[in-house]
């Protein structure tokens, strides 16, 4: 007996016993689809990070303040509480948590040393703003941001009209904005391009538009056409302000990017005023940061996936050994009229193996097939590209090629070791 005439054997059996057949599919099916449809999320989340927290270019990072609360002792201290820095070191809280002030992000921004790099000063203030312009009006999720003639650069804006901030906006602090692309779109419904020179209210307060960002693309991770951006002189007159100032770097390509933190670091210390002994007081954070935190927190729910398709696979695997062994009780006088015909062990074994192999290898198709559907729902909840997960795809057959393997061992030698004449006499 050939291969081709055991592999046609087996596939004939396969679709002659639907039932059974079906039901087995379905059970590693089952487990294939809950792996590759949580990783195939996974996978659209993991792009919709990438794509909405790199938000200022990879070759850009931001300066911050950080906030420290870890304590020391009861409070034997004097009347000081302490931490430790990552020396070992002692420092006094007072040099920690400590917001940018305007004196050292100016003084920042004219002493770095790469003539080529960006330096933007910027400062958040509240993100719950509603705009009105005449009967319309935005919902009240609008972001103010007050930045200079460099924020836009910075953080990965482009204006599609109009005009950026210049240096007298910056320096007056006069009433005048750029707005994000879903503000002009819930403004100005019949043409955004027409936002230009018109007079719009933000907290009662009237500012003239300037010019219109390019969209970056809004999702459920960030809203961040839901801006708009002013001065960073003119937001100090407003109530909800962050205490701190923040600096965005860019610098001419991603090879000078870890230089300029180096400088960035040497000039935010002189900046800060602080000693050598003493440890920073601000945090440096690049573009993709918030992206790889993230996805690291998603890689933990991969484990879980494969968790539950493993355990499903060998569920499968138990009851597809048990369907092969009812298969082979049930064919016994026709293994016995092969061998009676001359076939061999090795043909009985392959037949059955074949048979066990076709039936996990149709379960890893309908698996991964409705494991990528599935998974894909998220990509149109979040905006992406459809995902296939290629490396798991293919690591899906090949787990359901060794589960076929592994389930029809037995019952393939169980039927290869049947005598013929004891197998043709049995009913």
């Amino acid at each position: 007996m050939t291969i081709q005439d055991s592999f046609a054997l087996a596939w004939r059996t396969v679709k002659g016993n639907k039932l059974r057949t079906g039901i087995t599919v379905a059970i590693i099916a089952f487990g294939i689809m809950a792996l590759i449809g949580i990783i195939t999320a996974i996978s659209a989340m993991n792009q919709s990070l990438k794509e909405n927290f790199s938000f200022m270019g990879a070759n850009a990072f931001s300066v911050r303040y950080k906030e420290i609360n870890a304590r020391i002792g009861g409070g034997e201290n004097n009347g000081e509480e302490f931490a430790k820095t990552k020396k070992g070191q002692k420092e006094k809280k007072s040099n920690l948590d400590k917001p940018i002030r305007i004196e050292e992000a100016a003084y920042f921004k004219d002493h770095f040393g790469f003539s080529r790099a960006l330096v933007s000063i910027s400062r958040r203030a509240g993100g719950n703003n509603e705009l009105h312009y005449k009967d319309k009006k935005t919902n009240p999720q609008i972001s103010l941001m007050g930045g200079d003639e460099n924020y836009l650069a910075v953080n990965g804006y482009s204006l599609t009209a109009g005009r950026n901030l210049n240096n007298v906006d910056v320096a007056s602090g006069r009433n005048v904005c750029i707005i994000g692309s879903n503000v002009a779109a819930k403004l100005f419904p019949n043409k955004p391009s027409a936002c230009i020179d018109k007079v719009i209210l933000l907290q009662s307060k009237p500012y003239r538009v300037i010019g219109l960002l390019k969209s970056k693309g809004s999702s459920a991770m960030m809203r961040q056409d839901d801006v708009v951006v002013t001065s960073v002189k003119n937001v100090r007159q407003y109530a909800n302000i962050n205490p701190s100032y923040a600096i965005g770097v860019m610098v001419n390509n991603i090879t000078e990017l870890e230089p300029a933190i180096g400088e960035t670091t040497e000039q935010m210390r002189k900046a800060r005023r602080l000693i050598p002994s003493e440890a920073d007081n601000f945090v440096i954070d690049k573009s993709d940061k918030f992206a790889d935190m993230f996805i690291g927190f998603l890689a933990g729910i991969s484990g879980a996936a494969g968790a539950i398709g493993m355990i499903t696979l060998i569920g499968a695997a138990i009851g597809l050994m048990n369907i092969m062994l009812v298969a082979v009780s049930e064919r016994t006088r026709e293994v016995g009229l092969i061998k009676a015909l001359g076939g061999k062990k090795k043909d009985v074994r392959r037949q059955f193996l074949f048979e066990s192999v076709c039936i996990s290898l149709l379960g890893a198709f309908f698996g991964i097939l409705l494991g990528v559907g599935v998974g894909n729902l998220f990509s149109l909840i979040l905006n992406t590209g459809f995902v296939v997960p290629w490396f798991w795809v293919f690591t899906g057959i090949i787990i359901c090629s060794v589960v076929g393997l592994a389930a029809g061992i037995y019952p393939a030698m169980k039927a290869a070791s049947l005598n013929p004449i004891n197998a043709l006499r049995y009913e």
